[in-house]
């Protein structure tokens, strides 16, 4: 509501849109796997904002009858995506992969996509019938994502910072694992501390 055009608040609002219509299709069976099943588990491959955002959020409001279980390569360590890829043996098939870069070209990112490609060529999976991305339109993920037909691909805008984006597209994740109006509910928890931040006196001023 505080966007600085009107061309920006109708972005906004068309990522929120579709955010929530393919949060439904998939917790409602609609995009299944290629076998037609549920997506089950959801593999988040992103570093930094990409992925500290996500994971803290989802941690922090996640319960026991969660949509999805969430897992994360947010960095290069082998042990670590081994350590991954040995929690999801024999769960890939019901796996939804979310590639997260602002700039489509993060190494560290398109180490870990790599490396998750391998693990499905592996379990004679087809990585592209399992994968998101959500990154800047027309970047270097952007076009592989065209390309190669992924399930769908979602938008990051330059002017968001990193520490800022789980309340974009990048906070997808948080609403396949806790349930869209969860999310819904923690964006307008953004919204209250917005309208409070601009609007309370220094000294009872909470961020301040």
């Amino acid at each position: 509501e505080m966007a600085p055009s009107p061309e920006i608040r109708r972005e906004i609002e068309a990522a929120l849109r579709q955010i929530s219509d393919f949060t439904d299709k998939i917790h409602n069976g609609v995009i299944t796997t290629p076998a037609g099943e549920h997506f089950k588990n959801l593999l988040v491959i992103g570093i930094g904002g990409s992925a500290l955002g996500p994971q803290f959020v989802a941690d922090a409001l996640g319960a026991s009858d969660d949509k999805m279980t969430l897992y994360f390569l947010d960095n290069t360590d082998p042990d670590g995506m081994d350590r991954v890829f040995a929690m999801l043996a024999g769960k890939l098939d019901e796996t939804l992969c979310v590639v997260i870069s602002k700039s489509g070209g993060t190494k560290e990112t398109r180490n870990g996509m790599v490396e998750t490609e391998e693990a499905f060529r592996r379990a004679g999976l087809v990585f592209e019938r399992h994968a998101v991305a959500i990154t800047s339109q027309g970047s270097e993920l952007d076009k592989l994502a065209s390309s190669k037909g992924w399930i769908a691909r979602f938008p990051m805008w330059d002017w968001v910072g990193g520490r800022y984006s789980v309340w974009s597209a990048i906070g997808l994740p948080v609403a396949l694992a806790i349930g869209m109006d969860n999310f819904e509910h923690f964006l307008a928890g953004a919204y209250a501390m917005d309208c409070h931040f601009r609007e309370a006196d220094l000294r009872q001023n909470i961020p301040v």
